[in-house]
């Protein structure tokens, strides 16, 4: 290829961020299938699209500033391994589980496009093959590749139908919807207040973050002991729930989905420290599982990861690649620290309660838009080892992407589970929830040297999600026994 053609673009603020040495942050896709997949399928169908996706046939320049549309050779970026029946030994979810861990020390070859693909003909207890992606994350954010994954499968129902893309109002457009009915006094009152209120909070917010860049941490818990673990080899661990559920309990509190996964969420991990400092204290040989062991005054932040685009959920891609999109290609989601109250409730709603409380204040606040942009002008300041500071003054991070409402296939071959997560943060832990069809699949991504036990954590929150809906269900019942 002669120097003339090459097309080159500069990164976003975002994608150098990503790219910036020190900070080397990897999505990782894992996908069950209930077939085995052929290679030549999955070879043939990148050779004719993949030159279609701009980010998927460049590279990086020398100096790491530009993306530079190359041509490109989808054998150097699909892996099928010949798999030893004795090396499986009749464990395909370890065996599956340690291939993935021994590629987050495998990094990325700069000289190619960043993005690779595995296959893993292995049974595992809910799949008959695994598929498992990788890309840098300066490639895109989680949302993007949802976009891009949907772009390709098709309805299991109907193979030649695309699936459905579900419609997701922001709630500031539901607000508004509601507030349109009121009278014009009631709606000049409402639009002070909550003016008021959102410069309020977000200056609030504004402090803390630049608190957390400066000096404020988090205690030091089983969770984060030990800290600056992004170069370390990550497990991962996923888990499937039920989404009419949550769906369910969303309905039953008045509250949205990330409302009930943040509050399971904080549940789950008060008893997980509560075992783990048990364990700690009873070194001796005695147990006090059923004890209460949390220390007092516990600070545990998570980054929650929020979708600043105009239109959010899952978009046609060829949308989302147009210039002037609402719904940009790309990195444009930001965190917004939320503290996890860490305590043993005895009514298990009381999670829920303090989630919602929460997550509504945040929603009452600029934080997200101007972290992104303050963070965009500190990196271009000072470096990008202050988001590195950042993320590591912090214990977890969380996210929540709807994907797929019905099953879909992806070359005739049907989906099980899609389970979504990443490497190279400062975090010992991460948790990242996805919705597919009726399920909600929960993936953590853990440093096993600080969490060797992350199955334990996914026991508590269907521990949680139980005692949620049992306590409602409760107390409906106890309701229509009063009314009847």
């Amino acid at each position: 290829m002669t120097k003339e053609k090459v097309e080159e673009e500069p990164l976003s603020p975002m994608a150098r961020l990503f790219q910036s040495p020190g900070i080397d942050n990897c999505i990782v896709t894992m996908i069950g299938f209930k077939a085995k997949i052929n290679p030549d399928i999955i070879l043939d169908e990148l050779k004719q699209n993949v030159s279609k996706h701009p980010r998927f046939c460049s590279k990086l320049s020398d100096d790491g500033a530009r993306w530079m549309k190359i041509k490109v050779n989808v054998e150097d970026h699909v892996f099928a391994p010949d798999i030893d029946p004795q090396e499986i030994n009749k464990d395909g979810d370890s065996f599956v589980d340690d291939y993935v861990s021994r590629l987050t020390l495998i990094p990325l070859d700069k000289s190619k496009p960043l993005w690779d693909i595995h296959i893993l003909n292995v049974k595992t207890s809910d799949a008959e093959a695994v598929g498992v992606m990788r890309c840098h994350h300066s490639l895109a954010d989680g949302m993007s590749l949802m976009s891009l994954l949907v772009a390709c499968t098709r309805k299991t129902s109907d193979l030649e139908a695309f699936p459905t893309i579900p419609a997701i109002k922001r709630r500031e457009q539901i607000m508004s919807q509601r507030l349109g009915n009121k009278g014009w006094l009631l709606r000049w009152i409402f639009a002070i207040y909550f003016a008021v209120r959102l410069i309020w909070n977000t200056i609030v917010d504004l402090l803390l973050l630049l608190a957390t860049i400066m000096f404020l941490k988090d205690t030091e818990t089983p969770l984060n002991e030990c800290a600056s673990v992004g170069n370390n080899a990550r497990r991962f661990y996923h888990r499937t729930i039920s989404l009419d559920d949550i769906k369910l309990i969303k309905n039953a509190m008045n509250m949205t989905i990330n409302d009930v996964l943040l509050g399971v969420t904080q549940a789950a991990l008060s008893r997980y420290l509560n075992q783990r400092y048990g364990d700690k204290d009873g070194e001796d040989g005695t147990t006090k599982s059923d004890l209460n062991n949390l220390p007092g005054e516990i600070r545990i932040r998570a980054g929650v990861a929020v979708n600043l685009r105009q239109d959010i959920g899952i978009q046609p891609v060829e949308d989302m690649l147009a210039k002037g999109s609402k719904c940009r290609w790309g990195n444009y989601d930001s965190l917004v620290f939320v503290p996890l109250s860490i305590s043993l409730e005895i009514d298990p709603l009381v999670p829920l309660l303090k989630a919602k409380s929460i997550m509504d204040r945040k929603k009452h606040s600029l934080c997200a838009a101007m972290h992104y942009s303050v963070l965009e002008f500190i990196i271009n300041t000072f470096g990008p080892k202050v988001f590195k500071r950042t993320c590591s003054n912090t214990t977890t991070i969380l996210s929540n992407i709807v994907g797929p409402v019905e099953e879909v296939s992806l070359h005739g071959n049907c989906i099980t589970y899609i389970a979504l997560s990443g490497y190279g943060h400062s975090q010992a832990l991460m948790i990242h929830f996805i919705s597919y069809a009726k399920k909600m699949v929960i993936t953590i991504a853990v440093d096993p040297a600080v969490i060797p036990d992350p199955h334990n954590i996914c026991d508590e929150m269907e521990k949680s999600l139980k005692a949620i809906k049992d306590t409602l269900s409760s107390k409906s019942d106890r309701f229509v026994g009063v009314h009847s």
